[in-house]
């Protein structure tokens, strides 16, 4: 979990465009990010296996 100062920065508009960081709005993770679903890999991955994200299972071959 990341401390409240850096998810208060993120939030905060950036000074330029390339500057700006997306992260889960679950848990705050900023790395392995999916724009999509604005999850991180891990949150996305544990909804999947919920049936919580309509349309999307997990994939077997």
């Amino acid at each position: 979990m990341p401390k409240k100062s850096q998810i208060a920065r993120w939030k905060r508009p950036a000074k330029f465009k390339t500057r700006q960081v997306n992260c889960c709005f679950r848990c705050g993770r900023a790395k392995g990010y999916l724009r999509d679903f604005n999850l991180c890999r891990i949150c996305f991955r544990e909804l999947i296996h919920k049936g919580e994200i309509p349309g999307i299972k997990k994939s077997s071959w």
